[in-house]
């Protein structure tokens, strides 16, 4: 009895894994290979935090922070602009903006910064030119 209860439990998994197989490779996707499922997982999910509009122009102003926000102790690009700058901008309450932070970082599209009791955040810039790359190759 044991043996055929491994024997079902291999098939289902092999029946489960064709069928998604094929579901998938209709809807453009090989999950056969890892990397396409993480490619399209990270694109899904850069989307969905990108389609806020207040997330989006965070991402645009920390393109050119010099511009958008007011000088600071720190170097905007290489060190970040700092959260209450951020929530000035956007008239958002700061945890608002500090969980909108956090789900662009989650993207890797920004990178924050530490120093002290304040926290910075920039743009990642090469992430940001792979995600365009990503969306120019396959749209």
């Amino acid at each position: 009895m044991r043996n055929s209860c491994i024997v079902y439990a291999l098939s289902v998994e092999a029946i489960i894994s064709a069928i998604l197989f094929h579901t998938n490779l209709k809807n453009g996707i090989d999950i056969s290979n890892n990397f396409d499922i993480i490619k399209n997982m990270e694109t899904q999910e850069i989307f969905k935090v990108l389609a806020n509009e207040t997330r989006l122009h965070i991402l645009q102003w920390l393109k050119e922070p010099e511009v958008h926000f007011p000088p600071q102790d720190v170097d905007p690009r290489s060190v970040g602009v700092c959260v209450s700058s951020i929530q000035k901008k956007t008239e958002l309450a700061q945890s608002t903006v500090s969980h909108y932070l956090s789900m662009l970082e989650a993207t890797g599209l920004v990178i924050s910064t530490r120093q002290g009791q304040s926290t910075y955040y920039r743009r990642n810039q090469e992430a940001c030119s792979h995600f365009a790359s990503v969306v120019a190759s396959e749209l």
